[in-house]
């Protein structure tokens, strides 16, 4: 993308003016959770640490190389989106495909879309099983840890395996992709997911948060607490596409609300020791 918008601009200029100064508009301001949202993960780390060599150094370098390379590479695709298309004609949705079909017969490269459309799917792949593993791997440590029934740390015989954690996990998230699509369009749908995604994403910062205040690292605290609060009033804020407003309110309620009190039955009935249906005695 990015050397397709370097051979756009050199031959016809740029289709949107680039200005490096913010603008405030309510239209946008829901994308600050998103964009908080996606410079997160570092966090899943600390399941890893007995797995680290040297984890206090290779973490905290780990986390400043990840930063500035995730930092470029959003930046300078967004430009490169910018310089191809108006950013009224990008959308969430297909903005690899609309820049790409824009970019291709202007410069004479028929081929270009449909290998981005290819590379934008193996990116989505590659995605699915990066956030899949790291994501499963998080009941899987406190099923370990016994704060979850016991089979969620129960590892596959021959692939070695948290299967129980990603087969749950498969299975509530193709729940969520079907309900959130009742009474709505796919855009608005979309937009609903990625606002529960970041609301439940950012409810265990709170908690990381207080606890870093209490270690004494005042200033990590404040920063990233106000992030965090910033990320889940944003992520509130329906997006201008959104048509039914208190739909979107209340999907987006009752899935947080659904998500926070099915782990505080799971870890409460685990944690008084009642037996559970996926208890192994």
């Amino acid at each position: 993308m990015i050397a397709l918008a370097w051979m756009t601009w050199v031959r016809r200029g740029t289709a949107t003016p680039i200005d490096v100064f913010p603008r405030f508009s309510w239209r946008t301001v829901s994308f600050s959770a998103a964009i908080a949202f996606a410079m997160s993960g570092m966090e899943g780390v600390g399941m890893m640490v007995e797995e680290i060599r040297k984890p206090e150094r290779t973490i905290r370098r780990a986390g400043w190389i990840a930063t500035a390379i995730s930092s470029s590479f959003y930046l300078l695709g967004t430009v490169a989106f910018l310089v191809v298309l108006p950013s009224e004609q990008i959308s969430e949705l297909n903005g690899f495909a609309e820049t790409a079909g824009a970019a291709g017969p202007l410069l004479n490269l028929t081929w270009v879309a449909p290998l981005i459309c290819f590379l934008a799917l193996a990116s989505g792949l590659g995605l699915l099983g990066g956030i899949g593993t790291a994501t499963s791997r998080m009941p899987f440590a406190a099923g370990v840890d016994h704060l979850l029934p016991e089979a969620f740390g129960r590892v596959h015989p021959r692939w070695r395996t948290p299967y129980v954690s990603i087969l749950v996990l498969g299975l509530i998230a193709s729940f969520f992709l079907v309900a959130y699509q009742l009474g709505d369009t796919m855009r608005a749908a979309f937009d609903e997911l990625v606002s529960l995604m970041l609301l439940t994403g950012f409810l265990p910062f709170v908690y990381i948060f207080w606890s870093t205040w209490k270690a004494g690292k005042r200033l990590s605290a404040v920063s990233g607490g106000a992030v965090t609060l910033l990320a889940l009033v944003c992520s509130v804020i329906p997006p201008e596409e959104i048509a039914n407003v208190w739909l979107f309110e209340a999907k987006l309620a009752a899935g947080t609300l659904a998500v926070v009190l099915s782990a505080c039955f799971l870890y409460r009935s685990r944690k008084s020791g009642s037996p559970l249906p996926l208890r192994q005695e």
